[in-house]
C-alpha cells in the first residue's frame, strides 16, 4: 500500500509525457455513490465546495434530466454495465457481500465490448454485483471467479460490495490483497462466525454507533452488515480507502498511456460509513457527509491533473454521475441529519435513495471532453442504461443482436450536439417502478418506500389509479393530476406495464429490504 501513496506524492513532480493519441478516445466513467442531484456546487449545493466537478460542468455538458435506472446501488450498477434494466434480472437487487456474480458472462458489458475493440479495461473501486458462482460457495482464500475479469475487465482493484458490508478487504485481479494463508477468511450473512467483537457485544469499541443491522463484525473501529472471521492482515483502514482507490486509478492510467483505455472508477464517497481522511475533516460545514463530498471532488481533481500531465486530457471522455439518490441517515449515527442545515442533497426533487420519487434516480450527470464537447446545459432525457449503446457507437463497436436492448444510442446528446434524448424511461425503486415520458411522471398505485430520519423505513401510499405529475411545474411531486388527465394516466400505465410486466408476475423480485442482509 505504501507504493500507492508514493504514486500520489509523485504526481506534482512528474514530467510531461507525450502520448500518441489513439484513433479512439480514452473513456473514464466516474461513478459516485449516494451522491444526489443537489450535492454539487454546479447543481446548487450549499455548505460544500466542489470546484473540480464544477469546472467539468462549466466546460462540458451538465444534464438536468439524466437518471440512474434504480434508486439503489446494485440494480443501477448492473444496468450501467450491461445496458439492461435491472428489473429484468430477478437477482439484481441489493446484494450481501458474499452473493454470486449476477451478470451472465455471456452478456456483453461496456467493458467487454470496448475490450473487443482494443481497449485496455479497468475497474477501480466499488463492485457490488456479486462474485463467484451460484452453484458453489465462494472461497475467499483462493482465486475469486467469476468476477470482473469474466465480464470484460483486464484489470480490477475493488471491494466486494460496500464499505458497510463484510468482507472488508481489497481484491485485485481475483485475489484478496494481503491475505495470510495462516489466517483464512470466512464470511457469513446468516449466523456469526469466529469470535470477533460486534457492534452489539462491544459498542465501546466503535467510533460511530450503528443500528442493529450494521452492528455485526467490527473492522477498523466500525461495525458492519454481516459476519467475518480471519483475514486480519488484509482488512482495510477506512480513512485510507479513497487514496488507495485513487492511487490504483492513477496506476491504471499511467500503465496505458500508449493505448486506448476504459476506466470504470467507482468511487465509494459518500456511502456509509462516512469516514473521510483526517485531512478532509471539517472541509465542509455539513459534517462527515459533506467532508466526504469534498474528498471526492479533490480526488477527481487529482485524476484530471494526471490526465493533463500525461498529455491525455484532450483525448479522454469523462462521464461523471452517481448510482442513486442521496440519503442522510443510513445505519450510522454520524450526524449527517443533524448537520445538514439548509443543504438540499436531492436539489428541488422529492425523496432520495430507495424511493420512486425523482430524488431517488434523477442524478447529477456531466460529460467532459476538452476540444470535443462544448460547454452547455442539456435537458435531454437520458438514462445510465444508455451508456453501453452510446459508447459502442462512439468507438465503432457493434452490439450483438438481441443484447442490451434497453440501451439506446444517445451519443449526440452525450456530446452536447443535441438535446433530443429518450422518449421515456423507467425509474426503479424498492418494490415498484415508475415512468417518465417527456414532462410527465407516473407512479403506479402501491407503496413508495423512503428512508426515515431515525433509521426506519416508511411508505407513501399511492391509491388507484396512481399518481401523475407535471414535473416542470411540480418538481416536488406534490400535485397529483391523475383525476384531471385520465388519458395520460392510461397511456403511461400501458407503457409501464409493457416494460415491466404485471405486478403479480414479479412479486418475487421486489422485497429488496427484507431479511438481515439488505438495507
Amino acid at each position: 500500500m505504501k507504493n500507492i501513496h508514493k504514486t500520489l506524492l509523485l504526481l506534482g513532480s512528474m514530467a510531461g509525457l507525450s502520448a500518441s493519441f489513439a484513433e479512439t478516445p480514452n473513456i473514464i466513467i466516474i461513478y459516485a455513490d449516494d451522491v444526489g442531484y443537489g450535492d454539487l456546487g454546479c447543481y446548487g449545493a450549499t455548505g460544500v465546495d466542489t470546484p473540480n466537478l464544477d469546472m467539468l460542468a462549466e466546460s462540458g455538458v451538465r444534464f438536468t434530466s439524466a437518471y440512474a435506472t434504480a434508486a439503489t446501488c446494485t440494480p443501477s450498477r448492473y444496468s450501467l454495465l450491461t445496458g439492461e434494466y435491472a428489473f429484468r434480472n430477478d437477482d439484481a437487487v441489493i446484494l450481501p457481500g458474499n452473493a454470486p456474480l449476477i451478470i451472465d458472462p455471456a452478456k456483453p458489458t461496456i467493458a467487454s465490448l470496448l475490450k473487443s475493440n482494443g481497449y485496455a479495461t479497468g475497474l477501480v473501486g466499488k463492485w457490488h454485483i456479486g462474485l463467484g458462482s451460484p452453484s458453489e460457495p465462494l472461497d475467499w482464500n483462493g482465486e475469486i471467479a467469476p468476477g470482473p475479469r469474466e465480464v470484460g475487465f483486464d484489470y480490477s482493484f475493488h471491494m466486494a460490495a460496500t464499505g458497510d458490508r463484510v468482507p472488508s478487504v481489497y481484491i485485485e485481479n481475483g485475489r484478496v490483497i494481503g491475505l495470510d494463508s495462516g489466517d483464512p477468511m470466512e464470511v457469513n450473512y446468516q449466523e456469526p462466525v469466529g469470535n470477533d467483537p460486534t457492534g452489539i457485544s462491544h459498542p465501546q469499541l466503535l467510533r460511530t454507533q450503528a443500528d442493529e443491522q450494521h452492528a455485526k463484525t467490527i473492522v477498523d473501529g466500525t461495525s458492519r452488515i454481516g459476519y467475518m472471521n480471519g483475514g486480519n492482515s488484509a482488512r482495510w483502514t477506512d480513512t485510507e480507502m479513497p487514496d488507495i482507490f485513487l492511487g490504483k486509478a492513477v496506476e491504471f492510467i499511467e500503465s496505458n498511456v500508449e493505448e486506448p483505455f476504459f476506466l470504470y472508477y467507482a468511487m465509494h464517497e459518500n456511502h456509509v460509513p462516512r469516514l473521510p481522511h483526517p485531512r478532509f475533516r471539517g472541509a465542509s460545514s455539513l459534517g462527515v457527509r459533506g467532508d466526504a463530498l469534498v474528498q471526492m471532488d479533490w480526488s477527481i481533481g487529482h485524476l484530471l491533473e494526471v490526465l493533463k500531465v500525461n498529455g491525455l486530457d484532450e483525448n479522454t471522455l469523462i462521464i461523471f454521475t452517481s448510482d442513486n439518490g442521496p440519503v442522510l441517515y443510513d445505519g450510522y449515527y454520524d450526524g449527517a441529519m443533524q448537520l445538514n442545515k439548509e443543504h438540499r442533497p436531492s436539489g428541488p426533487w422529492r425523496g432520495g435513495k430507495y424511493s420512486a420519487w425523482e430524488g431517488g434516480t434523477r442524478m447529477p450527470f456531466i460529460t467532459y471532453w476538452p476540444g470535443t464537447v462544448e460547454s452547455s446545459i442539456s435537458d435531454a432525457l437520458i438514462s445510465q442504461v444508455d451508456l453501453l449503446a452510446s459508447l459502442a457507437a462512439l468507438t465503432g463497436v457493434e452490439v450483438p443482436e438481441e443484447r442490451a436492448t434497453d440501451s439506446q444510442n444517445l451519443l449526440d446528446a452525450l456530446l452536447g450536439k443535441t438535446e433530443v434524448g429518450r422518449e421515456y424511461l423507467i425509474e426503479q425503486a424498492v418494490k415498484m417502478e415508475a415512468i417518465r415520458k417527456g414532462p410527465w411522471k407516473y407512479v403506479p398505485e402501491g407503496e413508495v418506500t423512503n428512508r426515515g430520519k431515525i433509521g426506519k423505513f416508511y411508505t407513501d401510499t399511492i391509491a388507484a389509479p396512481g399518481a401523475l405529475f407535471y414535473l416542470p411545474e411540480d418538481p416536488g411531486e406534490e400535485n397529483n393530476l391523475a383525476h384531471l388527465y385520465p388519458a395520460k394516466v392510461e397511456e403511461l400505465k400501458a407503457l409501464l406495464d409493457k416494460e415491466v410486466g404485471a405486478k403479480s408476475a414479479r412479486a418475487s423480485t421486489r422485497d429488496q429490504l427484507g431479511g438481515a442482509v439488505n438495507k
